[in-house]
């Protein structure tokens, strides 16, 4: 075995011949370790001469039916209609966000399907998480299996002897290999153990969870290594000291990138939220401006959100933008076409925005309700409790279509709004229903908006 050593940032995975201070990747200071690279030839030639023959794409056979459901449908939404065999999930969020316990869940549901699960606890004693598993009412999981162990030859030796159908890391961050000189955590460290057991599950069949930390960014420590490697990464997401989570798809082989999940964490683990529109709009307020309702989309599951916007006059030398639940830099467009578009004085106004409920926004479609939400904080100007709005807006402040539009006006619809205001293409399209019980509204810009709107 050939031995080489190079540097790794602890934040990002990137590599480098010789230590560098600043890394060029993350931008990162100081987060450079040397570490001893063992390259195992001998194994890497084993694998070759063990490769199959080339055959014809045409001649390939397939399993359509090798996906299971988990039995928690926010789960098996997010995961494209189930576990399939074979995959390998990478679960990642904050400490205390819900990661173990909702991992727990999932393979304590799998194991009452008769599925063998081994559950590999590095970070907790099996006294510990027979402790949660009490308290998650998990116990009657007759296939469950956990263990203690951190190395990596033990866990190898454990799959082959059990062969399970289910493994569970928790987490890959205490897992180490002792071939590999570097501690455990380090970005060798995680990324030769998860390719590892990533090869296993590949050659087994078998579907595996991997549990990830996070850095002080966010980011699960090594994520492209991490990222590459797996087939599905889902991120949990919301505020520690909150009762609602999210899960969220980053990356999904098996199905759509675009779903999400609602929970809500209680003493018994984490509940599905079924309507989260109701939930996210349980305590909005009828008379305070800036207070905007958008029907976002995530996948294939419409829901409404309430977007608040705040306009004060800055105190400092320097106005300030700050976006809570969407992006900052799309905030700073919308309030520039706002000042050059509709003659809206907002150069020397400090300006707030937030998502209600703790969502984060990726929708285009929500354009339109933020630049409202600012409009009508500004103005001071209550905009009617029963709209609901929804258009992506351009640099000319004109509203522009939307994707999906009848799932979003059926979403409002059914939670009792009366007007909707969308944009005019899309009003004008023959599949746009219009008999939901809602008044459409087509509007062309945002000062019509505005103006319908606040009149």
């Amino acid at each position: 075995m050939k031995t080489k050593t190079n540097y790794a940032c602890q934040d990002c995975g990137h590599q480098s011949s010789r230590w560098l201070g600043k890394c060029p990747e993350c931008q990162s200071w100081n987060s450079f370790v040397e570490e001893a690279i063992i390259e195992k030839t001998h194994r890497q030639q084993q694998i070759v001469e063990r490769q199959d023959k080339a055959v014809l794409l045409r001649d390939v056979q397939t399993a359509t039916d090798e996906r299971f459901r988990v039995g928690i449908k926010e789960v098996d939404r997010v995961l494209g209609g189930g576990l399939a065999a074979g995959a390998v999930t990478l679960i990642g969020g904050d400490p205390g966000i819900g990661k173990s316990t909702l991992t727990l869940q999932m393979v304590s549901l799998l194991s009452q399907q008769g599925l063998k699960v081994l559950y590999i606890s590095g970070e907790e004693s099996i006294q510990q998480t027979k402790m949660r598993s009490q308290r998650l009412g998990v116990l009657k999981a007759d296939s469950l299996y956990i263990i203690n162990q951190v190395e990596m030859p033990a866990i190898r030796n454990l799959i082959s002897q059990l062969k399970p159908d289910v493994l569970v890391i928790d987490s890959i961050q205490v897992i180490f290999d002792p071939e590999i000189s570097s501690s455990p955590g380090s970005v060798s460290q995680v990324r030769e153990c998860a390719a590892t057991l990533t090869q296993i599950a590949k050659a087994t069949g078998m579907a595996l969870f991997i549990i990830g930390h996070v850095t002080k960014e966010g980011m699960i420590a090594g994520p492209k290594v991490l990222e590459h490697i797996v087939d599905t990464v889902l991120y949990i997401e919301g505020e520690r000291y909150t009762s609602y989570r999210i899960l969220r798809t980053m990356k999904n082989r098996f199905g759509s990138t675009h779903e999400m999940g609602v929970f809500e964490m209680t003493g018994e683990g984490l509940k599905e939220v079924d309507n989260p529109s109701e939930i996210f709009l349980s305590e909005r307020s009828a008379k305070i401006s800036g207070s905007v309702v958008v029907p976002i989309l995530e996948g294939t599951r419409p829901f409404l959100v309430e977007i608040q916007g705040l306009v004060t006059r800055s105190s400092f030398g320097m106005v300030r933008h700050k976006a809570q639940g969407y992006d900052a830099n799309r905030l700073a467009l919308l309030v520039a076409v706002l000042e050059k578009r509709l003659d809206l004085n907002l150069q020397d106004k400090d300006i707030f925005l937030n998502v209600v409920g703790g969502v984060r926004i990726m929708d285009p479609a929500a354009d339109l309700a933020v630049g409202l939400a600012v409009a009508s904080a500004l103005l001071d100007r209550v905009i009617d409790f029963k709209t609901v709005v929804m258009g992506e807006v351009g640099l000319g402040s004109e509203v522009r279509s939307v994707s999906q539009i009848n799932l979003r006006i059926n979403e409002a619809a059914k939670l009792g709004f009366k007007k909707c205001f969308l944009p005019k293409n899309n009003l004008k399209a023959q599949k746009v229903i219009k008999d939901a019980g809602i008044e459409l509204i087509g509007v062309e810009n945002v000062r019509e908006a505005l103006d319908r709107l606040t009149k």
